[in-house]
C-alpha cells in the first residue's frame, strides 16, 4: 500500500508544485483531481498535451504512482456543483458528463494513471431504484467501451448523497454491469458516515475489488471529510485488515476543504498515516 494525497487538497497549488510538495513529505502515490488549470481536459489541445508530459514527467521522476479524480466542483458547470451527471433525465446532458470521463480517461492513459475515479451523481427525486439502476448501467456503456482500447480500470465511488450512495447499492449495480475493467474506490469516510457497519469487515469482502481508497476522518451520519483526529473513525483495526489483504495500491488522502491549509494538512496527514500503517499491532 502507498501513501498518497488527492491534488483537491492542494487547489491553490500548481500542479507541479503539488507533486514536488507531495513528494518531498515522502507520499507514494497522487490522486489528480482534473479541474480548472488542473490538466482541464477542455484547455487547449496543445496546452493540455504539454502540460500532460509535465505532469508525467514530475510523477515518474520523483517515483509516484497515479489516478485521475473527476470530482471537480464546478468544472462542468460554473453555476451548480457536480453537475450535469450520468443520471439526469435529458440525455444531452448525460452525454455532457460521459464526454467528460471518455475524455479523462484518455488522460490517465496518456499520465499512465491505475485508474480513473468516479461517482453516479445526484438523481431526481421521481427517479424510482430500478429504473435509476438501469439509466446509470446503460450510461456506463460507453465509457467501459471507451476504456476497453487502452485498459483502463474504472473504479467507481459510492458518494453519500448521490443516487449510489452505499456498498450495498453499488453491488446492486455491479450486478447489471458484470465488466472487468469496472471496480471500486473505497472511501473510509464514506463507510463511516453512512454506518454500512463493520469497516474492516467491508475491506476484507471488498479487497479483491479495491483499485482506489480515499482516507480521512469523519463522523456517523455527516459528510465532512475531517483531519485526522477530528472525527471518530478506529483507524488501527482498518489498516490490519488493508495488510491482511495485501491491497497494492494507493491509499489517498482526501481533504478538499483544507486548501487553504494544505501544507499543514499534507504533513500532519503523513505523520498520521505512516504511524499507523508501520504499526506491528497484531
Amino acid at each position: 500500500m502507498r501513501l498518497g494525497y488527492n491534488t483537491n487538497g492542494l487547489a491553490h497549488h500548481r500542479i507541479l508544485d503539488a507533486i514536488e510538495l507531495l513528494a518531498d513529505e515522502g507520499y507514494e502515490s497522487v490522486a489528480i483531481t482534473l479541474d480548472a488549470g488542473a490538466l482541464d481536459p477542455y484547455d487547449d489541445p496543445e496546452s493540455l498535451a504539454r502540460q500532460t508530459r509535465q505532469v508525467r514527467s514530475a510523477l515518474d521522476r520523483r517515483g509516484l504512482a497515479r489516478v485521475v479524480e473527476t470530482g471537480a466542483r464546478f468544472l462542468l458547470n460554473p453555476r451548480m456543483k457536480h453537475d450535469p451527471t450520468l443520471m439526469d433525465d435529458d440525455p444531452s446532458r448525460r452525454e455532457v458528463r460521459t464526454d467528460f470521463l471518455r475524455r479523462s480517461i484518455d488522460l490517465a492513459d496518456a499520465l499512465g494513471a491505475e485508474a480513473v475515479s468516479f461517482w453516479s451523481g445526484r438523481s431526481a427525486a421521481s427517479l424510482g431504484e430500478e429504473e435509476g439502476l438501469d439509466r446509470l448501467a446503460t450510461a456506463l456503456q460507453p465509457l467501459l467501451r471507451h476504456a476497453e482500447r487502452t485498459g483502463m480500470p474504472l473504479a467507481f465511488e459510492p458518494e453519500p448523497g448521490m443516487f449510489i450512495d452505499t456498498l450495498a447499492r453499488f453491488a446492486r449495480l455491479d450486478e447489471r454491469v458484470r465488466h472487468p475493467l469496472f471496480d471500486l474506490t473505497i472511501d473510509i469516510g464514506h463507510l463511516h458516515c453512512n454506518q454500512e457497519g463493520d469497516i474492516p469487515t467491508l475491506i476484507r469482502g471488498w479487497g479483491d475489488r479495491m483499485r482506489n481508497i480515499h482516507i480521512e476522518d469523519m463522523l456517523p451520519g455527516i459528510h465532512e471529510h475531517l483531519m485526522f483526529g477530528e472525527g471518530t473513525i478506529d483507524f488501527p483495526p482498518i489498516a490490519r485488515a488493508l495488510r491482511e489483504i495485501g491491497y497494492p495500491g494507493g491509499a489517498h488522502v482526501e481533504l478538499s476543504r483544507q486548501s487553504h491549509m494544505a501544507v499543514e494538512a499534507v504533513r500532519a496527514s503523513a505523520t498520521f498515516l505512516r504511524a499507523l500503517f508501520s504499526s506491528d499491532d497484531p
